[in-house]
């Protein structure tokens, strides 16, 4: 395989923000933002999701196929996320009969 070498210490580097990225996912939970406590958390999720993508799959070196298939794979997660959204969002509040 002809593939590009990064330096560990780029690994290193990823890792300690992947670390620093989940102390503020954990932080996150215990602050209340309200609705926005949902925004906060998908968007370090994507940050860690990128980091990963980028650097420990090699996608940041490789050609412009590969970032094409990344792009359609996050397309089709947005589709998903807003036919998910739409209809969570349009469904009637039922109380709950139990208490």
């Amino acid at each position: 395989m002809n593939g590009h070498i990064l330096p560990v210490r780029v690994y290193v580097t990823v890792f300690a923000a992947l670390l620093a990225l989940l102390a503020g996912t954990i932080m996150a939970v215990y602050v209340n933002l309200g609705g926005f406590n949902t925004v906060v958390s998908l968007t370090i999720a994507v940050a860690k999701a990128l980091l990963v993508i980028l650097f420990f799959m090699h996608v940041r070196f490789s050609g412009r196929l590969v970032w094409i298939y990344v792009g359609v794979g996050f397309f089709w997660l947005a589709i998903l996320l807003a036919l998910s959204m739409s209809d969570f969002l349009t469904r009637a509040r039922v109380p709950y009969a139990g208490g």
